[in-house]
């Protein structure tokens, strides 16, 4: 057995044999012994037969990933009973967690209801027992009702230049924030300049022409809008679903603002008080660009809303953009393929229909600089920059497994 394999091996095991020792923790001591004995030798033995099966790029296999949900789940259902849960409680609890940890909103809403009737089947069985089974029923009726995986791994370790469809940069730090690009110079060489002046996220649409898009067909107000950014402000109109906002202020609270990214305004008012737009670069020897930041902050306090890293690049005759979210060891990239909009817009979308558009979250190894990717799919945007009554505007659009949760609305004005 490959020697690599045995930490998590073992770790599965100690997850079994605490599992074993919770379901049989009512029957007494001996019992518990001989079931966590069992647990341990049952979750190694997946785990092992897992891990033989798995190919290079893959994940686990679902069934593996399943029965350690389900041993994960019954300590804490022990400890919810100890706690004075009922069983019925325990079902609706697990099944409401692991429909939440499946993202989902179809699942989020499935997982109670599971839950429920696990819990209703089992009111005479102990706790452990309920969350166990009521997380491995989810699992189960899930994996069989949503067939599409949500997120599928691309690459275990792979160089850069492999997946051209990643932006390979990540924060040294747990806090992003409005200096990243300055802090990336300082790491990776080269001139920096905050708030470049005359700049744009891209350097030419004409890197974008393909099949679906003729640069040449573009309104000049949309291509000045794109290759000299700075030469606009904006005004944005944030439009949640209702069904999203208690999500999005949790997220917003617990992880954007204390990482310093993707902190978009919650409602119009908190947009209204301004915001700031700036274009940070790094330039190489030549004097050329090669990294543009985009960076948007908010006016009074200076709290960023986010970073983002933008390229272009080139595949079987195709331009495509990528914008790149430092993430703190990580990066969260968006792929996006251009087409034509009439009036002579540009609509970029992550549904792009082929192997490179899509959303990829990435793991940068410090030393090696190899990228550990998953694709994200369900996760879904599109970006369309038109030309409306003889003003720019865009409309950015966002939505997860086919359900729209959240359209920025923009109005770019020429600056003074």
């Amino acid at each position: 057995m490959d020697a690599k394999r045995m930490p998590g091996i073992g770790f599965s095991a100690l997850m079994g044999a605490a599992a074993g020792a919770a379901l049989a923790a009512h029957r007494g001591p001996r019992s518990v012994v001989k079931t966590a004995l069992l647990g341990a030798a049952a979750m190694a033995a997946v785990d092992a037969t897992a891990r033989s099966l798995q190919k290079p790029n893959e994940i686990p296999a679902v069934w593996a990933r399943i029965a350690a949900s389900g041993a994960l789940a019954a300590p804490i259902g022990w400890v919810a009973g100890k706690a004075g849960a009922s069983p019925l409680a325990v079902g609706v609890a697990s099944g409401a967690v692991a429909g939440a940890m499946g993202i989902r909103p179809h699942k989020v809403a499935l997982g109670p209801v599971v839950g429920l009737a696990v819990g209703a089947a089992m009111r005479d069985r102990p706790p452990a027992q309920v969350a166990a089974a009521g997380v491995v029923a989810f699992r189960t009726v899930s994996q069989l009702v949503f067939r599409e995986p949500q997120v599928a791994l691309v690459a275990g370790s792979a160089p850069a230049e492999q997946l051209p469809f990643v932006v390979p940069l990540e924060a040294r730090t747990r806090y992003v924030g409005t200096g990243y690009v300055k802090a990336l110079a300082e790491t990776i060489g080269g001139t920096y300049e905050e708030a470049a002046a005359d700049v744009g996220i891209v350097a030419s649409l004409d890197a974008l022409a393909g099949p679906d898009f003729d640069p040449a067909g573009v309104d000049p107000r949309v291509r000045e809008f794109y290759e000299h950014t700075t030469r606009f402000t904006l005004d944005i109109v944030p439009r949640w679903r209702a069904w999203v906002r208690p999500g999005y202020l949790l997220y917003r609270t617990l992880v954007a603002r204390p990482l310093g990214q993707a902190n978009v305004p919650m409602n119009q008012r908190e947009a209204l008080k301004g915001m700031h737009s700036r274009i940070d670069t790094i330039s190489g020897a030549d004097g050329a660009i090669s990294t543009r930041g985009w960076i948007r902050s908010f006016a009074h306090s200076g709290e960023p809303i986010y970073v983002g890293i933008y390229t272009t690049y080139r595949r079987a005759g195709r331009g495509y953009v990528s914008v790149g979210f430092p993430l703190p060891q990580a990066n969260f990239t968006a792929t996006l393929a251009p087409y034509e909009r009439p009036g002579g817009g540009l609509r970029l979308t992550s549904r792009g229909g082929d192997d490179q558009t899509g959303h990829y979250l990435s793991y940068i190894d410090v030393d090696s600089r190899n990228l550990s990717t998953l694709a994200v799919h369900g996760f879904a945007e599109e970006l369309d920059v038109y030309v409306e009554d003889g003003e720019l505007r865009a409309d950015h659009a966002f939505s997860v497994f086919g359900l729209p949760f959240l359209t920025l609305e923009y109005r770019i004005r020429r600056k003074a």
